[in-house]
């Protein structure tokens, strides 16, 4: 399985729909994940890649992790798995 398609996955149960549901271009808010969801998102995002996402709940414009659609949160992992590899 993909990353894309694994990030979809968790982004999908945490907005209880299926991941053919998900568009690439979908915010979280498009979704109906609220800023609990998100946060259970990252939480399980870390877990599945074991990787640590640069994301501030409280803060979340000024993350340096890019949550402003699906595609984003894909390209985010997967530059976060790249930079651990290193």
């Amino acid at each position: 399985m993909s990353v894309q398609d694994r990030v979809i996955r968790i982004i999908a149960e945490q907005a209880m729909i299926e991941p053919s549901d998900v568009s690439m271009t979908d915010t979280m808010q498009d979704l109906g994940i609220d800023s609990m969801g998100l946060v259970e998102c990252i939480f399980a995002l870390e877990e599945e890649f074991d990787i640590e996402v640069p994301f501030n709940a409280n803060e979340p414009d000024s993350s340096d992790f890019d949550i402003s659609s699906v595609a984003s949160v894909v390209a985010g992992i997967e530059s976060l798995i790249a930079r651990q590899k290193d």
